[in-house]
């Protein structure tokens, strides 16, 4: 998952939390988990002032984002020291497992 400007939203990408009036969770849904986005939606988002938003997987690579092998590298580095540990090894899978869900199928592609 990740948070983006709304102005980098493109047709296709999928939201990964729902959207709410005035960026509230108490306020009026605007648009839920799951919905593909589409040209024409992307507008009427922007003309309700939503401003960021978040989507399925990590499409949009800005400068100093790090791609999931140096994620998970560092990840190791960090872990290393307390691998005789099986509570650590165990929490370590977990960390591997959220980090890749949360950057999408094509998380271990190299940065452009």
């Amino acid at each position: 998952m990740q948070k983006i400007p709304l102005n980098l939203a493109a047709a296709e990408m999928v939201l990964a939390r729902d959207i709410f009036k005035n960026d509230s969770p108490t306020g009026m849904p605007i648009c839920g988990k799951g919905t593909e986005l589409s040209d024409s939606l992307i507008s009427r988002l922007q003309q309700m002032g939503v401003q960021s938003l978040y989507v399925e997987g990590h499409p949009v690579w800005q400068e100093g984002d790090r791609g999931l092998t140096e994620q998970l590298a560092d990840l190791e580095k960090r872990f290393s020291k307390t691998m005789d540990n099986r509570y650590n090894t165990t929490l370590l899978e977990v960390y591997r497992t959220h980090f890749t869900a949360a950057m999408g199928d094509d998380g271990g592609r190299t940065e452009e």
